[in-house]
């Protein structure tokens, strides 16, 4: 288990000083054009990686259990954040997603991928025995959840309610709720998506601008086809460190959405193939630690952060390579986004706080259990 913290560790360090790098190369010149300063958005950045790398080091020190003490009051005091961005957030490019605190973005929905994973596990461990109940093991987490993803719709943010939608669905399904009651709500679900798809002129040219890009490639797929250039540049070697072209004003949101098009051009095919090596291995560790703890609370946990992380990671690459519709979700430690890097960096010291203290939850947990039936524990 040593073995794993070391790598998780050690992937983790080189995707965040990777995306510092990459951020500074992207960012520069927007951020002197934009603000006056080429170090802007940097500075930005290293200030929410130090506020992340606080959490990381407190969360990696705190036995996981804690957590369980906390998740209604995280859940109440997030579902308040979320109400307020709809109130008094700041709109940025239709879109209604940030608190502002003393000159710094703050972005509600990031908090809120995080604190519903641990309510989840902290709820489905301990409701295993009723898990197959429709009421309890269904109705109950789903009207829970159901109320943010309304809420983070509301926003509009289609692709934190659809990634959060399916990490609630894969945490359900592993802890042994029925299909019966999972399949019918996927498929109301993705009947509500398509309706909203359809209803919104906007959207729909998303979708048909994704299945024909070339067609569409002055409007609504400039963005992919732009990205697609990019890569199609960096070629296998790539063009060199800050020798894009695209983020010379050409590729739209190229250091937040869109940085993995610029990582492919200044550093080809070999770069994103690191990178996504480094991905692999710390999703890795997530499912190693999630089979090796023995504790139901941990175990669903960690599976959750590990498939928060990896979807995020897939409808990224996904959507800068064509291969899924445009969908504004960040590339995990890489993409500028404070809110996004702080809670990512959380989610990995939660990680390695459920490696290092597994076999003493799982020890509680059968001794509450024994507490809870009455019977002496076995000797």
């Amino acid at each position: 288990m040593q073995k794993t913290a070391v790598i998780l560790l050690i992937a983790t360090l080189l995707l965040v000083t990777i995306g510092v790098v990459m951020l500074f190369s992207t960012s520069s010149l927007y951020a002197r054009e934009k603000y006056g300063d080429p170090n802007y958005l940097l500075n930005r950045q290293l200030v929410w990686l130090a506020v992340g790398a606080v959490g990381f080091v407190v969360a990696a020190s705190t036995p996981y259990a804690r957590l369980r003490q906390l998740c209604v009051p995280a859940l109440i005091a997030t579902a308040v954040l979320l109400v307020l961005v709809l109130v008094f957030g700041r709109t940025i490019g239709g879109a209604k997603r940030w608190l502002s605190f003393g000159g710094l973005q703050v972005q509600p929905s990031e908090f809120t991928k995080l604190v519903l994973i641990v309510w989840l596990a902290h709820y489905l461990s301990k409701e295993k025995r009723h898990i197959e109940k429709l009421g309890r093991g269904f109705l109950l987490p789903m009207a829970v959840i159901g109320v943010f993803l309304v809420l983070i719709l509301k926003e509009p943010d289609f692709g934190t309610t659809a990634l959060l939608g399916m990490v609630t669905f894969a945490m359900l399904f592993v802890a042994g709720v029925r299909l019966a009651h999972l399949v019918p709500t996927v498929v109301a679900g993705l009947g509500v998506f398509a309706a909203l798809i359809w209803q919104n002129p906007n959207r729909t040219e998303r979708i048909l601008a994704f299945l024909d890009i070339e067609k569409y490639k002055a409007g609504k797929g400039y963005q992919i086809w732009m990205a697609m250039l990019a890569f199609g540049s960096g070629g296998v070697n790539g063009l060199g460190l800050g020798n894009s072209r695209q983020k010379m004003f050409w590729l739209p949101e190229a250091h937040t959405d869109c940085i993995a098009a610029i990582i492919g051009e200044e550093l080809g095919l070999i770069g994103m193939v690191a990178i996504l090596a480094l991905f692999v291995a710390l999703l890795a560790c997530g499912v190693i630690i999630a089979m090796k703890t023995p504790d139901l609370n941990g175990q669903y946990l960690a599976l959750g952060i590990t498939m928060l992380i990896a979807l995020q990671t897939l409808i990224n690459i996904g959507v800068v390579t064509a291969w899924l519709p445009t969908k504004g979700l960040p590339l995990p430690f890489i993409s500028y986004g404070g809110s996004s890097l702080m809670m990512n960096l959380i989610a990995v010291g939660v990680l390695l706080s459920i490696l290092r203290h597994g076999a003493a939850e799982a020890t509680n947990e059968t001794q509450e259990f024994f507490a809870q039936r009455q019977e002496p524990l076995p000797i």
